[in-house]
């Protein structure tokens, strides 16, 4: 399998979410009877979407309006909520700082330390509003932080990289078990990132209850420019997909896959259910929300890296409410409002009631799926984002 790039190497094509597209089926459905609802361990979830661990994303304002509206969102506990105690000072320093600046400031503000305190305070605060708390932070303080998180109230843990594998080589410190630290968690473990079959399947192994797939896709993520890494999300999806069912038929156990990154549409997220996708997690769309901490703004995780910074802050504006965004009215008409209801219609016109059944109708292979008979539009939207928008995806 794969094409010829070289004398002796081959290399395997593989498709991102511009070059396909997803085939009616024989009947149709009302939208209105569409069930799009996903369970992640004994939690069931409304909406099956999360709003990405990123401070331009969520605060704790922000995880109990999207709780209330039936999705998760997921706290980062090594960002700004957790470190300072008025996080909106910090977040005014980061959305006014020159372009030319942005990184290194952003760098400075993520030196300060972590504090318990805040971590408690703020799952408190999710808590108290009666709404599903979801907490993130990278491998190497999973240990400590897991234990915190728990103590504390939080309903689901999310350990989160750029690229994390089941086991992971390091002489400079002690690397996490996830075993180990599923069997003590008393809650469900989500972890990410990965993007291939056998990684997926090792990592499902360890008792996790679901994993994040895509490595670089994120509209505020670098680490396909620094780092040279990264598979498009359809054939990734595919893949960790794959590995899920042969898991199940397996061992019985069923880890939800979360396609994380890369939609800049609705109908981009319809997709990645259709190449496998138990629910997906989005960043940008969410930041362009009047509720978003980041007022307009959206940077990476990985920006803050002292050395290696893959993220950079971007301008995405704002554009309607959470709800808007989220349940619609649709004010913009480039896919980026209303998700839930485009959900719904491509169901309905797919044939299928539920999201196992969207996981298998037919994609095809089509890259002028975008720009067949699309001229005018793309000659407005050209003129729109050169001439009176500076508004980026």
């Amino acid at each position: 399998m794969g094409m010829w790039i070289g004398i002796g190497r081959k290399a395997r094509r593989c498709y991102g979410f511009d070059e396909v597209s997803l085939v009616p089926g024989k009947t149709t459905i009302n939208p209105n009877e569409i069930n799009t609802t996903w369970h992640l361990g004994k939690l069931k979830f409304e909406v099956p979407i999360l709003a990405a661990a990123m401070d331009g994303v969520v605060d704790t304002k922000f995880a109990i309006a999207f709780g209330k509206l039936g999705g998760l969102a997921v706290l980062n506990l090594e960002g700004i909520q957790s470190r300072y105690k008025e996080p909106e000072k910090i977040l005014k320093k980061i959305i006014t700082a020159s372009a030319e600046k942005s990184t290194r400031i952003i760098q400075g503000i993520y030196r300060e330390p972590i504090k318990k305190s805040l971590i408690e305070k703020r799952i408190a605060e999710i808590k108290r509003a009666k709404v599903v708390c979801a907490v993130s932070s990278i491998p190497q303080r999973a240990g400590e932080f897991g234990e915190i998180a728990t103590e504390a109230g939080a309903d689901v843990f999310v350990v989160q990289s750029t690229v994390i594998s089941k086991e992971h080589v390091s002489s400079e410190y002690k690397s996490l078990n996830l075993s180990s630290f599923c069997q003590r968690m008393k809650i469900p473990v989500i972890v990410g990132n990965c993007v291939g079959y056998d990684v997926a399947l090792g990592l499902m192994e360890t008792g996790i209850s679901a994993l994040l797939v895509g490595i670089g896709p994120g509209a505020a993520c670098t680490s396909r420019e620094v780092l040279g890494i990264g598979v498009p999300q359809v054939t990734a999806t595919c893949d960790v997909a794959a590995a899920r069912d042969f898991y199940y038929k397996k061992s019985g156990k069923y880890v939800s896959i979360i396609t994380d990154g890369g939609m800049t549409t609705s109908g981009d997220i319809c997709k990645a259910f259709a190449c496998g996708a138990d629910s997906v997690m989005v960043g940008s769309a969410f930041a362009r929300a009047k509720e978003a901490p980041g007022k307009g703004y959206h940077w990476g995780m990985a920006t803050p890296h002292a050395n290696l910074p893959r993220g950079t802050r971007i301008k995405v504006g704002i554009t309607g409410s959470l709800k808007e965004i989220l349940f619609g009215p649709a004010r913009l008409d480039d896919g980026s409002q209303n998700l839930i209801g485009a959900l719904h219609t491509s169901m309905g016109t797919l044939g299928v009631k539920n999201i196992k059944k969207m996981q298998s109708v037919e994609v095809i292979i089509a890259p002028t799926i975008k720009t067949e008979g699309k001229l005018f539009q793309q000659l407005r939207r050209s003129h729109q984002i050169n001439g009176t928008q500076s508004c980026c995806q």
